[in-house]
């Protein structure tokens, strides 16, 4: 494919999430042995970690949809080249069970396979997003 391709695919993709369109309508936009890797704590959230095929985006999209509060999201880029499209952003999620903050800058790279979205790489801080859905006990150490 050519970027002009990959770059109308990333703004897709952008415009569903952003229109709230459902989990099935997101997942159709992907391969069906789609790779989805969130780098983190995979025990912090479900949708962290790696993952195979289109259930992932659809389990992502269910999930998020009530466990955390989207707060704001600034999409600051979309690159592309032949293989890969590139968005660049910044967002901020409350996670409904903690009600902490996560603020983070975050780039998601997709790359596409038959004009469709093969591979799900998000890169965010990943030691704020596990904080943030973690209950961590708040005693000093020698109180433990």
């Amino acid at each position: 494919m050519n970027p002009q391709d990959n770059l109308r695919l990333a703004h897709q993709f952008l415009e569903k999430i952003g229109s709230g369109a459902p989990a099935e309508e997101m997942a159709a936009l992907c391969t069906l042995d789609l790779d989805w890797n969130i780098p983190g704590d995979a025990g912090a959230l479900p949708w962290v970690g790696r993952k195979s095929g289109r259930a992932a985006l659809s389990d992502f999209i269910r999930d998020t949809q009530t466990m955390i509060e989207r707060v704001s999201l600034e999409i600051k880029d979309v690159l592309a080249s032949d293989q890969r499209a590139v968005i660049l952003g910044h967002l901020q999620t409350r996670i409904n069970a903690t009600r902490k903050l996560i603020d983070s800058e975050f780039a998601i790279v997709l790359t596409f396979s038959d004009e469709k979205i093969a591979s799900f790489l998000m890169l965010e801080d990943s030691f704020a997003t596990s904080a943030a859905a973690r209950h961590f006990d708040q005693r000093p150490m020698n109180q433990v």
